[in-house]
Formats: structure tokens, sequence, C-alpha cells
């Protein structure tokens, strides 16, 4: 990948119903989000003007509707709709998501499970 700039969101929030089991569809539970979008912010630090960079705040609602969202299976699936969706925003030229799952039905203690992808704009 280029070298490319990195605005970075931590943490966000979001309610969903993803999951193999019934009972995980019908009670849900909190899923986060981390993500990192691969941008180029030479032009809006010169400009000093959101319209010239990526607007987290519209990306997080984004991200948290489509957790929020169509319940899937699997986390991989989940991250790759997430990836997916964010590389259609003009500016994004690439993206690392990861999406944690610490609720997850697991008869072991644990602290955290997660699915991590890094996606780049027209790679396959």
């Amino acid at each position: 990948m280029e070298t490319w700039d990195e605005i970075t969101l931590t943490g966000l929030r979001v309610f969903g119903r993803h999951g193999v089991y019934e009972e995980e569809r019908r009670v849900g539970q909190y899923f986060l989000v981390d993500l990192t979008l691969f941008v180029d912010t030479r032009t809006a630090a010169a400009s000093d003007a959101v319209a010239d960079t990526v607007h987290y705040g519209e990306v997080a609602e984004r991200v948290a509707a489509l957790v929020a969202g169509d319940p899937v299976d699997l986390l991989e699936t989940l991250v790759a709709r997430i990836a997916d969706d964010l590389l259609t925003v003009e500016l994004v030229q690439g993206v690392r998501v990861t999406v944690h799952k610490p609720d997850a039905p697991i008869p072991v203690p644990f602290a955290d499970v997660s699915v991590s992808i890094v996606r780049t704009r027209g790679a396959s």
C-alpha cells in the first residue's frame, strides 16, 4: 500500500444482533468497532476545511447504522461489510476495521474476541 495519512476512530459502541446462535439474534449485544481510514490529509490541512477531509462523525454514524442493521452470522461478514462501505467514501484509499465482540458466547473466561481486516481501494 502507498503511504497514507490516517484518521482513526476507536471504541465505537453499537448494539447489534449478530451471531450464529438464535439467542444472540434474539437478545443482541454490544459490539465495539475500531477503524482507521487511510487518506491524504494535505488538502484539508492546507484549507482547514472539513469539506476537504473525511468527516469522522459521519463515518461513525455510517458504521453504527451497519452494525445496528441487518444481522449476519459471522464477524468476518460484518467487518467486510463495513470495509466495503467505507471504501465508497471518495477520499478513503484504504481501511483497517476491527470489530470486537466482548460478550461472545464462549464457555471459558476471555477478555475479548475480534476480527480485523485491511482493505484498499481497487484491491480484490
